[in-house]
């Protein structure tokens, strides 16, 4: 191949990128327009970005135009290699009259590795089918600041719980046949004051112990085969440029072989953003040498820049080489080079994305995601002959139930299309349910507009209990007030909605606080004056027929916290992940404590836990312990538990978080049904960055805490690693199994 055929490999190109300044992402307007589109597929063509969610186009015309596509690629360049294609699949299958599927906080909420995978399996079917071969997903960030806007792209505040749910998405989309791309490696989430893009100043040990963890579990369990960088700079060290991550640790320490691609325009940003290239060609040669493989969404630095970097001899033609090899070798795992293939399937034109099965996929994982926070009284469900009002600026909005990275919220723009899909408001989907529900909307999402409160409030005060509906719309780039580059200053409601929860607390009617939102807004004195609170995390297509249910009390609410809520809108956010002195002291006027903690949900029922001997009280600090609890089902209808396990380790050679999960297990139990929940706990999870830099098991005392939520122990298992301090690697053992034994009716 001459230098020109592989470089061609080695970039996308996006066809149909809005280059024109309106409604684009920074910095888009001047790098999405390419090379032009018969000149480049003239040496071949690495990838093709988003032919189905760049603008809204019929699914089997979509597929179509596609396949024409790639029939010029392979005709017209001389070794004809058709492109791999790539989109985004956060929430669903990113494209027009695509099932919309929870977002992903709504996953950790749901803590159930399996529905995520089976959800993750129909998407990725979805997009074969269609001719895709890659997902930019999952997003494996574990959020650090709430005010960050992609905090709704995360799966929660744990690691462990970011890395089970993430693995388990992975091996949906990898079964499927589609390439899974972990992003965004590393770092990203906890940029300084929660801004997108903002520098990202922490410690090797934060770094190590909690930010790689789900990575490493979604490249060892999962099994995916892509990467993509982040955007941040650690510690003054872009990662698009950082050898040291993206070859000396992804590669050589953890054994990944796939393909390593960059973020949208991450390598010029090296030039332009990070101030670390003096050019677009200098950008090209820091990213190949660190380790990206691609250059994505389209032809940039690693275009013309690179071929004459490589021709005058300041970038060495063997890295060329290197990355071509990993391209190539990840179409042929997909079969784009076997003689014979072909772009569109036989039958395309049964092609639909949005059906009966993925809407039922959609609600079943918004029903286990709503989270019940509260619930005074048992006000809730929602008794028949109550006369509800029904308030607030998300009450009738459909799109508050969609994340940023839905093709609705994601592209916008084509009003002409409408949203190509069924998506019922709560108004609509608790009407069909609730006779007589008054509707006002009070006020906007965003905006100073305090008209219409007195009459959310007058409404509120006429009727026997109000649901009060308050929240987000995802966007992008302040187009929203959640979502990418959608950053929060503080964590109050946007716009006027904290006065008109006050107004309508004021009342003194029994008011059920509904939140659809990307992150958690503090409460405050609202948590303790509210009857009930009801959370969903943009619970996607289904998502208000799930919160109606749960309202009224057709299904019973399992979900269970992925993020903390806090008290208070001002203090900097903290997650429950924190040693003693991140929580309240003394030593501190500032009171930390969340409102609402990780892991934390009530139900409709009630159960009772007894603790289950532990097999030893001796733990060899390269053994396993067995722990366990039995948990019964007290009250009158069915409901899930989840058992949640958390390690706390009193005294460590460093500073460790109060408790930190290890497993979970869901367990769904009918009215007097009981089960034995067990764990068999490797103490590979015990390990953490000692003082030398190294990942080790200690030994000393520990506790295994059975917990409701990190704030709520239900009983505890004193054992102590015995043992020399062991060093462990990468073939550590990841995970506590659990397992659940059915013991039937009490």
């Amino acid at each position: 191949m001459t230098l020109e055929e592989k470089v061609a490999q080695l970039v996308g190109v996006w066809v149909g990128a809005d280059a024109s300044g309106g409604g684009v992402a920074p910095h888009q307007t001047d790098m999405a327009a390419g090379p032009d589109w018969d000149t480049v597929i003239g040496s071949g063509l690495g990838q093709l970005t988003r032919p189905f969610g760049t603008a809204p186009v019929d699914p089997v015309a979509g597929a179509r135009s596609l396949a024409t596509s790639q029939a010029q690629i392979v005709a017209t360049s001389r070794f004809g290699i058709p492109a791999q294609v790539h989109e985004e699949c956060l929430t669903g299958f990113a494209a027009w009259r695509a099932t919309v599927y929870p977002a992903p906080l709504s996953w950790g909420a749901s803590f159930d590795p399996e529905l995520v995978e089976e959800m993750a399996g129909r998407i990725g079917r979805s997009m074969r089918a269609a001719g895709v071969h890659q997902g930019l997903a999952p997003v494996l960030d574990v959020t650090r600041d709430y005010r960050w806007g992609r905090t709704e792209e995360t799966i929660g505040e744990d690691p462990y719980l970011v890395g089970t749910i993430g693995a388990a998405y992975v091996r949906g989309m990898e079964g499927a046949g589609v390439v899974a791309t972990l992003k965004h490696f590393a770092g990203y989430a906890a940029s300084r004051g929660g801004r997108n893009l903002a520098p990202v100043e922490m410690g090797r040990r934060e770094l190590a112990d909690v930010v790689l963890p789900p990575f490493e579990m979604a490249l060892r369990l999962g099994g995916a085969r892509s990467v993509m960088n982040s955007y941040a700079e650690i510690d003054g060290v872009p990662v698009a440029a950082d050898e040291d991550l993206l070859t000396g640790l992804l590669r050589d320490e953890w054994g990944f072989t796939g393909t390593l691609v960059s973020d949208y325009f991450a390598i010029r940003f090296l030039e332009r953003l990070h101030g670390v290239a003096a050019g677009a060609s200098d950008a090209a040669g820091l990213a190949l040498r660190a380790g990206i493989d691609v250059e994505l969404p389209t032809a940039d630095t690693f275009g013309a820049p690179l071929i004459d970097a490589v021709k005058d001899g300041s970038v060495d033609e063997a890295l060329v080489d290197r990355a071509l090899r990993r391209v190539l070798a990840q179409k042929a795992e997909l079969g784009l080079l076997d003689e014979g293939w072909q772009s569109l399937p036989d039958d395309v034109e049964s092609l639909r994305l949005d059906d009966e099965p993925g809407q039922d996929l959609a609600l079943r994982l918004a029903r286990q995601s709503i989270v019940l926070l509260r619930n005074t009284g048992g006000i809730l469900p929602l008794a028949a002959h109550r006369r509800v009002s029904l308030v607030g600026p998300v009450a009738d909005d459909p799109m508050a139930m969609l994340g940023c990275y839905s093709f609705p919220a994601h592209v916008g723009g084509h009003p002409e299309h409408g949203l190509g899909l069924d998506l019922p408001s709560l108004r609509e989907a608790l009407g069909r349910i609730v006779p007589d529900l008054t509707y006002v909307p009070g006020c906007g999402i965003t905006g100073d507009d305090t008209s219409g409160i007195a009459a959310a409030a007058a409404a509120a005060a006429e009727s026997d209990v109000c649901v009060l509906a308050v929240g987000d719309r995802a966007g992008l780039f302040g187009r929203g007030t959640s979502g990418e580059g959608c950053d929060a200053t503080d964590l109050r409601l946007p716009g006027v909605q904290s006065e008109l929860v006050r107004a309508v607390l004021a009342t003194g009617t029994p008011v059920i606080l509904v939140l659809l939102a990307g992150r958690p807004y503090a409460l405050g004195a609202e948590a303790d004056a509210a009857a009930a609170i009801v959370y969903g995390f943009f619970p996607g297509q289904r998502g208000g027929q799930a919160l109606a249910e749960v309202l009224t009390g057709a299904v019973n609410p399992s979900g269970r916290l992925p993020v903390s809520v806090p008290r208070d809108a001002g203090g900097l956010p903290a997650t429950y992940l924190s040693p003693s002195l991140g929580h309240r002291s003394e030593v501190s006027s500032v009171d930390p404590t969340a409102a609402f903690p990780f892991g934390h949900g009530l139900s409709y029922t009630t159960f009772e836990w007894e603790l289950l001997d532990a097999d030893a009280a001796d733990w060899p600090v390269d053994g396993e312990v067995t722990v366990g609890v039995t948990v019964r089902n007290t009250g009158s209808r069915p409901g899930a538990e989840v058992v949640q396990l958390y390690l706390h380790d009193p005294v460590a050679q460093t500073t460790r978080p109060v408790v930190r999960l290890i497993g979970y297990a869901r367990v769904p139990l009918k009215p007097g049904e009981s089960a034995r929940v067990t764990f068999e706990v490797p103490a590979d999870v015990t390990s953490f960055t000692g003082l030398r830099g190294t990942r080790i098991v200690e030994p000393g005392d520990v506790e295994l805490r059975f917990g409701r939520s990190s704030a709520d122990v239900r009983a505890a298992v004193p054992l102590r690693l015995t043992g020399a301090e062991r060093a462990v690697g990468q073939d550590r053992k990841l995970l506590a199994t659990a397992g659940v034994t059915p013991e039937g009716a009490g």
